[in-house]
């Protein structure tokens, strides 16, 4: 579906680098919608874990991305940014994705410039990956849809570090010389450092990918870098992973209890950020909404009930997108 705004406008109209964080499913995004993010990523590893249960290693095919995509982004009020990895091939598989992933609804696809997840940082010969990046530009023309150009170079190599870069700034060129929007991102810069020496390369508009954070001497953990400290580099979004694991943290938690209750108590009196004293999460999921746009239809006045049971209603402190931006 089209969003209220597409991300190129929401990156024109930003003027400060802001958080991105990655999903992999339908509840996952809407999570994120909840918390007031403008725009996600789907992160390829860990829809490789959600959808086919096994570790991000080149499992994931061009199928099973282009069903997540439809899926999310149909049910998404914010833009949806999507990682196709390689391209699950050469040029003629970049484009073909390129095409797809647009139609299905991404708002932008991130193309990396390694093809073996084993040596994932023995980065293909330029040529071969420009070859890439100009299949996908040809597909995404005409399109709302913006490529993100992945290098996957070490920045501990200097050599290496050059080259990425190089090319990263050739990609976004490349869409200039189209009228066309591209944006960089080198997955292995981790520090402010690493993001200085790259920005003095790639000029063009970048994202900093899976920003991490480091134990200070306080015992606690701090940001690796701060949105501040990325804003005047030129990087416009900064990737983030926690929403899987916060997930499993919580499934973990609250079973560890009911199992070891053998009862679901603890589910119930646990809800530290919704305050929905339930086993059920569904009144997260605004489900009255709907029963009001179809009652719009019938003239009826129909509530939304599970088996008979009340649902209880959408939590108060969450930003709530109009059902429409949900069918």
């Amino acid at each position: 579906m089209s969003s209220k705004k597409t991300l190129r406008q929401i990156l024109d109209e930003s003027h400060e680098c802001f958080l991105v964080p990655c999903v992999y499913d339908c509840a996952s995004n809407h999570a994120v919608e909840m918390c007031g993010f403008p725009v996600s990523l789907l992160s390829g590893g860990e829809v490789s874990i959600s959808v086919n249960g096994v570790i991000d290693y080149g499992f994931t095919n061009l199928t099973d991305l282009e069903w997540v995509v439809s899926r999310v982004a149909s049910t998404s009020s914010i833009p949806l940014i999507a990682d196709i990895e390689d391209g699950f091939g050469g040029p003629l598989a970049v484009y073909r994705a390129a095409k797809r992933l647009a139609a299905a609804g991404a708002a932008a696809i991130q193309l990396e410039d390694s093809a073996d997840m084993e040596e994932s940082t023995t980065i293909l010969p330029r040529d071969k990956y420009m070859a890439k990046v100009r299949a996908a530009l040809e597909a995404l023309e005409g399109t709302d849809c913006l490529l993100i150009a992945r290098s996957n170079a070490d920045p501990s190599d200097p050599a290496q570090m050059k080259e990425g870069c190089e090319r990263l700034q050739e990609a976004i060129d490349l869409g200039k010389e189209r009228g066309m929007y591209v944006l960089a991102m080198m997955v292995l810069v981790g520090n402010i450092e690493q993001a200085t020496e790259m920005a003095k390369i790639v000029t063009g508009p970048k994202i900093f990918a899976d920003v991490r954070a480091y134990k200070g001497e306080d015992g606690h953990y701090h940001p690796a870098v701060t949105m501040e400290e990325l804003t005047p580099l030129g990087f416009k979004m900064c990737s983030s992973h926690y929403t899987m694991k916060a997930a499993m943290e919580g499934m973990l938690e609250h079973g560890l209890q009911n199992f070891k209750n053998q009862s679901v108590a603890y589910s119930f009196e646990t809800a530290p950020a919704s305050g929905i004293e339930s086993f059920s999460c569904s009144g997260m999921f605004d489900p009255q909404a709907y029963l009001k746009l179809e009652n719009k239809f019938t003239g009826g006045d129909k509530e939304y009930t599970i088996v008979g049971h009340q649902v209880e209603d959408y939590p108060q402190g969450f930003v709530r997108p109009d059902i429409s931006e949900r069918l």
